[in-house]
């Protein structure tokens, strides 16, 4: 799955500080292979070099 800077996601990463947690793509680049890693905003940080495999779509909370 792709994601637009702006999306509001979960971060599902077991390794990381902010797993479980919703945060918003701020920066997307793209890898020497053609795939795209996101820079993930939390509010207390950022995870960067971040796979779409390891994203979710954050539910709306209206």
């Amino acid at each position: 799955m792709s994601f637009e800077k702006g999306d509001t996601v979960v971060l599902e990463d077991q390794h990381s500080d902010y797993d479980g947690e919703v945060g918003e793509i701020t920066q997307i680049s793209e890898t020497m292979f053609g795939d795209e890693n996101y820079t993930v905003s939390f509010e207390d940080g950022k995870e960067h070099g971040v796979p779409a495999d390891s994203l979710e779509v954050a539910e709306d909370e209206d």
